[in-house]
């Protein structure tokens, strides 16, 4: 058996070209996992695999690595930065032990970043942070240190600090050791010195060991009384402190360097494996019933306990389906026969490989703390639970973002209508985030993903990969209707056609829910008026109206239904005539109730050059957006907004027309808001045209 306490479980994320991927390329050549260092840039990064990211130099999927340091195995997944495909960052991190966040020395907290750390915090997941790209002109370690600190209401601990800055930047000082790491030019990152700490930095550094010194003896009470007393502690003893304040989140170690110029990046791989966490000292999971509710139980890890493990992520390659596994507890041996919590049903162990990007070593056994792929799984997606025939149980699922984008497709011939069912299918299994459905009138088949760049990758897969030959339509926004007006009405829905007959009257309150609420039933029936066992198919029958509103066909979202009242016949009545008597009931009330189209609004941020502020300021108010705010940068300004996606599309060529290329912008869902009334029946009509387009 493996020590888990040399297993460190982390994941690198970040902002779109902050240098994750450059950071992880540079782990693994000094760990000696590679020999050659690939470059995001030319395409050849080891964890840039597919051929997508190759081209855009962008991290689509988040990919899973294995290498050594000190004695220690890290097993390291590369996550996309890009918030299409926030996805993989979200269900990365949920089986993790701990992160680095990389941060732009010159870009600093970027839009991303934040999202990433949200999604970080909400998994309570311990964390380092490392601000690349020092030598950048603009960059500045303090100014990240400080948005770190403002932005993120997180709290850095300052472990390293820059000597020089951007093109002077030569190397990093250890501010606990008070010992200097300065590169020479060659760019190995083997060549380097350990001196005395530059003259000029000597009161800086004091200042900075002082603090780091004060946070860490915190954690430990006895270090702390004997600091107090003028006793100085030990490395070894802030170490240890250090480490715990790590990991349980008081402070996150903040290191600096050059991921390109290989300049600092032994003291993080050193951190990684002083500071964060090994499996046994995270929080264990909680363990949740069927309905996914905590039962009280914890999913400990270690090798004695019975088996659990979390699928979470599928992955289709030449060689089959790979079904990635963090293992919690217990042991899983090629050849067991294991149960699937969320199916029932057992799988057994075939194949099992470690993963190193695209390539793979056969192993025979894993254990607690271990993440590895399965090959040839059937029945297993992502979010499901593995465990032992004998102990069943469930891990805390994964819950994920619903679609704003949709687009419509269809195979230019016969030969790939089938082809294409069979290579959305695994692409659908793949990403959760990514869904398909079927228009029923047009027989069109509808993607629906997070993002254009989402979409078009996904198109661009079903061509290369599968051979797919597409028309694609034009995005669609995902627009959904609701209510204003609260309506008390009754419906009774009666049929007699020989024989028993069906029967099922309701009083019924609908009215509009809370932003975000959905769909919600409750009854307030008293008496045996209508019987509770109806109840059930009363909700079933306003639910299943709820995917077509009355207005232009589009789902509807937050309304609440109350059951007052109603009547039933001891014959007569039944769950079907109730279902039905409900569906009625929606068709009726809901064109009463004010129905209103809404629109899904997303968080924009746009960096600009500032001599471009007012145009793109302007550009964003006639796109109906609404700024929220303004921050200066060393390099430009970003600007905050909310805007309508429907105003979005192919934004990024007219930003960078008018900021003559150097503008960027990310977004991410925010929330549904009413649309104007001109756009409101802009739509309504547009979308009553092509159905009836569909229809002749």
């Amino acid at each position: 058996m493996s020590d888990l306490s040399l297993y460190r479980n982390i994941g690198i994320f970040a902002h779109v070209d902050a240098g994750k991927t450059t950071t992880t390329e540079r782990f693994l050549k000094l760990t000696g996992k590679i020999h050659k260092t690939g470059e995001v840039h030319d395409g050849a990064a080891t964890t840039d695999f597919m051929e997508q990211e190759q081209e855009r130099g962008i991290t689509i999927q988040s990919a899973a690595t294995t290498c050594f340091w000190r004695d220690h195995r890290l097993n390291i997944i590369d996550t996309p930065g890009h918030v299409d495909f926030t996805v993989e960052v979200y269900r990365s991190l949920k089986v993790l032990d701990g992160g680095v966040g990389v941060f732009c020395g010159s870009g600093g907290v970027e839009p991303q970043s934040e999202t990433n750390w949200r999604y970080a915090n909400d998994s309570e997941v311990a964390r380092l942070i490392f601000v690349n790209k020092l030598d950048r002109v603009g960059a500045d370690f303090f100014s990240v240190v400080d948005q770190v600190r403002n932005v993120l209401a997180a709290n850095p601990l300052v472990m390293t600090l820059p000597i020089g800055r951007e093109d002077e930047f030569t190397g990093v000082v250890d501010v606990l050791t008070k010992q200097a790491y300065i590169w020479d030019d060659t760019g190995l990152p083997e060549n380097f010195s350990v001196t005395d700490v530059p003259a000029d930095m000597i009161a800086d550094v004091d200042s900075y060991h002082e603090q780091l010194v004060e946070a860490a003896v915190e954690m430990d009470d006895d270090v702390m009384m004997a600091y107090m007393e003028g006793e100085t502690p030990s490395i070894e003893d802030v170490k240890r402190c250090i480490r715990e304040g790590t990991r349980t989140l008081k402070f996150f170690p903040t290191f600096c360097g050059s991921a390109f110029k290989n300049k600092g990046m032994q003291l993080v791989l050193d951190a990684v494996v002083d500071y964060l966490p090994n499996p046994t000292e995270v929080d264990p999971q909680d363990l949740t019933d069927e309905e996914g509710n905590p039962t009280g139980e914890k999913a400990i890890v270690s090798v004695d306990e019975p088996l659990r493990a979390l699928a979470f992520k599928i992955m289709d390659d030449r060689y089959g389906a790979l079904t990635f596994v963090r293992v919690y507890s217990g042991t899983m041996k090629k050849g067991d026969t294991i149960l699937n919590a969320a199916t029932g049903k057992t799988e057994r162990i075939g194949r099992m490989v470690e993963m190193h990007a695209n390539e793979r070593n056969e192993i025979d056994k894993v254990q607690a703390g271990d993440i590895f792929a399965c090959v040839g799984m059937k029945n297993v997606q992502t979010g499901h639970t593995l465990c032992s025939t004998d102990k069943p149980c469930a891990l805390e699922a994964m819950v994920f973002p619903d679609p704003v984008i949709s687009i419509a497709v269809a195979p230019k011939d016969k030969a790939g209508t089938e082809k294409m069912g069979i290579a959305i299918g695994k692409m659908i299994a793949e990403d959760p985030s990514f869904r398909v459905e079927t228009d029923e009138d047009s027989g069109e088949t509808i993607l629906k993903g997070m993002g254009e760049l989402h979409l078009d990758v996904k198109i661009d897969i079903l061509r290369r990969t599968y051979g797919v030959d597409l028309e694609v339509g034009q995005p669609q926004v995902a627009y959904r209707e609701t209510i204003t007006q609260i309506i008390e009405d009754t419906y009774t829905h009666k049929k007699q056609s020989g024989g028993s007959g069906q029967f099922g009257k309701i009083d019924y309150r609908i009215s509009p829910g809370e932003p975000g609420s959905g769909y919600q039933f409750v009854s307030s029936v008293v008496g045996g008026n209508v019987p509770k066992e109806f109840f059930p198919a009363i909700e079933k029958g306003f639910k299943g109206m709820m995917h077509e509103g009355t207005l232009a066909g589009f789902p509807v979202l937050d309304v609440s239904v109350e059951l007052r009242d109603g009547g039933f016949h001891a014959v007569d009545s039944s769950a079907i005539a109730f279902e039905l008597a409900a569906k009625g009931a929606f068709r009726q009330s809901m064109p009463k109730a004010g129905p209103q189209l809404i629109e899904p609004i997303m968080k924009v941020d746009v960096f600009t050059p500032e001599d471009n502020v007012g145009d793109a300021i302007g550009d964003l108010n006639r796109r109906r957006g609404m700024i929220k705010d303004q921050e200066p940068s060393s390099t430009g300004i970003r600007i905050k907004a909310d805007v309508p996606l429907a105003e979005m599309f192919g934004y990024i060529g007219h930003l960078r027309t008018i900021t003559s290329g150097r503008g960027q912008f990310s977004m991410e869902f925010s929330h549904y808001l009413p649309c104007p009334s001109s756009v409101s029946s802009d739509v309504i009509e547009k979308e009553k045209a092509r159905k009836l387009a569909k229809k002749s």
